[in-house]
């Protein structure tokens, strides 16, 4: 490869990783707006709607940098490291934008629970302190994308099992609601499926942490354990 086309190569992968970051940094922004949702009983009017509006954006952004991946494939035939960045890439966005899915699900499910008071507490605190949970572990993700960070890729692993467990927790407690009080039945489902997108979540940013490992260790760590996954990282 010549160094005009070694030059283009790079401008071209630069490219598709501002975009990923920039498709990130839309993602966290409408995670926060469902966590508002959440946390919020009153919302400015054409709320929702920026929430929709946004996932569109995350879908063409996945066109979009699907498309640079194809071409760079196409023209340059990358091999060894660069390949495995670019197929990354591919895998990134693709959980990106299932993410995005899962908080379209966040948002509209918390704008229609509204108003059952004694599920008010769960909703504004415990499904809110997962989400909130969910979205550090994304800003993380994200940030060892960027870096190219192994050790911080596998803590992320470590706490997807808290998003898990909160998932479980909060769970019990909506089936304990609507025994207690049939009344309470739907809207506490509505936060069971709030609450089941969040843990989805969690796992689609577990899967951007471990691209991250595989990117820079060349191993598919996909069905590896949290242990199996340190282990890795902690290779020379």
């Amino acid at each position: 490869m010549s160094d005009h086309t070694s030059s283009q190569f790079d401008s071209e992968m630069e490219a598709i990783r501002s975009g990923v970051l920039a498709m990130g940094g839309l993602v966290e922004q409408q995670f926060l707006r469902a966590i508002r949702f959440l946390q919020d009983d009153e919302q400015e009017p054409g709320a929702i709607d920026a929430v929709g509006a946004g996932e569109q954006q995350i879908n063409q952004f996945q066109v979009q940098i699907d498309q640079q991946c194809a071409q760079v494939i196409a023209r340059r035939q990358p091999a060894a490291v660069d390949l495995r960045m670019i197929l990354t890439v591919t895998k990134v966005v693709n959980d990106l934008e299932r993410i995005g899915d899962e908080v379209k699900k966040v948002a509209y499910k918390s704008a229609q629970g509204r108003g059952v008071e004694r599920l008010s507490r769960v909703r504004h605190y415990e499904v809110a302190r997962v989400a909130n949970a969910a979205l550090a572990m994304l800003r993380q993700a994200l940030n060892a994308f960027a870096r190219l960070d192994v050790e911080a890729a596998a803590e992320i692993v470590d706490e997807d099992e808290t998003i898990d467990a909160g998932f479980a927790a909060i769970l019990r407690q909506l089936i304990s609601y609507m025994m207690e009080d049939p009344r309470t039945i739907s809207g506490a489902l509505d936060l069971v499926f709030v609450a089941k997108s969040i843990e989805r979540i969690g796992d689609h940013t577990k899967n951007i942490a471990e691209a991250v490992v595989q990117v820079v260790k060349g191993k598919d760590v996909r069905h590896a354990t949290a242990e199996q996954i340190r282990a890795e990282v902690a290779e020379p």
